[in-house]
């Protein structure tokens, strides 16, 4: 099969390399995907380059890659099935959901990270949504506790993760404020947002508004700048977000655990985790018309070094999609 495949740490369109691999073979409880699309996350930049730097220590690997195809999420449909309880997919049923080594033609994963595929949507829509949706889903309901009629505000509102979170928060009956640049103010707005920020123009963490619940998706402000404009029973609720190549949020995400001593605010981190019960919920979100992707466009599977650079350093609305799997192309 073809693989995008890196051996080397570095800048994705430099170090990706379109080559021919083994086919994996689904082991006891797993599944072979035949993979129609994925799409690019800060979730690859950060393996490839393998930055920031103490990841290099864990899982992406010292001075090699440990898992040398990247990619997370995945659409597709399903070729074969492994030994023992696969959840009860068959072939052919299409499916989406997230496991590492995804920008791949096959993989072979656990049954337990994959759901049906939403009605409805296309490959490069379904394979937008498992990491994004996961960690909205959970930042909002699991660790923030979002409730109807709270006036919740979302840092980072036009990425892959605000964007949709804008809209759970809106579907959830919550009055939503999103921070985003001057250049996409009304697409926040039509995704439902009651009112934006553009912090280009205006510092969020000094508006006389106080929120009951505060998403940090994007940008650099110390959690201690966010909670002067939250409530006194208050959540901050951080993701794994910008920092600096050494550390990375490491440095923020230690403070809020520090502050979260001393503070009648919550101040959390969410660590999501992507399995069928997660992506059920979701699949049940879009095909109730609560959630729609959001794909700033899409590439093709050669390309996808290029669409990982584009989410490290530019600011792409929603999602980059990466289709084309299994059309022919030159391979190095």
């Amino acid at each position: 099969m073809h693989a995008m495949v890196h051996h080397r740490f570095g800048r994705a369109s430099e170090v990706l390399t379109l080559k021919d691999v083994e086919t994996p073979e689904p082991a006891a409880g797993q599944v072979l995907v035949r993979i129609e699309a994925s799409s690019a996350n800060p979730y690859d930049w950060h393996f490839i380059r393998g930055e920031p730097w103490f990841m290099r220590a864990g899982f992406a690997g010292v001075r090699t890659p440990k898992r040398p195809i990247p990619g997370g999420d995945l659409a597709g449909a399903i070729e074969a099935v492994g030994d023992g309880d696969v959840g009860g997919f068959e072939v052919g049923d299409e499916v989406y959901g997230f496991s590492h080594g995804s920008f791949a033609e096959y993989i072979a994963v656990d049954h337990g990270s994959i759901a049906r595929k939403p009605d409805g949507l296309t490959w490069e829509e379904a394979a937008s949504l498992p990491l994004a949706a996961a960690t909205a889903l959970q930042g909002l309901k699991e660790v923030g506790g979002i409730a109807p009629g709270q006036q919740v505000l979302i840092v980072g509102a036009s990425g892959g993760i605000g964007s949709l979170a804008v809209q759970m928060a809106v579907a959830w009956g919550a009055e939503v404020t999103g921070v985003c640049s001057t250049p996409n103010v009304e697409f926040v707005r039509s995704l439902g947002a009651a009112h934006v920020i553009d912090y280009k123009s205006e510092d969020f963490t000094q508006v006389d508004e106080r929120f009951d619940l505060a998403f940090q998706l994007g940008g650099t402000e110390s959690p201690f700048a966010i909670r002067r404009v939250l409530k006194d029973s208050g959540v901050l609720v951080q993701c794994a977000g910008d920092g600096g190549r050494l550390l990375g949020p490491i440095i923020n995400v230690g403070l809020a655990s520090l502050a979260n001593r001393f503070v009648s605010q919550r101040l959390v981190l969410v660590n999501t985790h992507e399995d069928t019960e997660t992506l059920d919920e979701i699949r049940v979100m879009v095909e109730g018309d609560d959630l729609r992707p959001v794909l700033d466009h899409a590439v093709e599977f050669q390309d996808a070094g290029f669409a990982v650079d584009e989410v490290e350093t530019g600011s792409p609305r929603g999602k980059i999609a990466i289709s084309g799997f299994g059309r022919e192309a030159p391979v190095g």
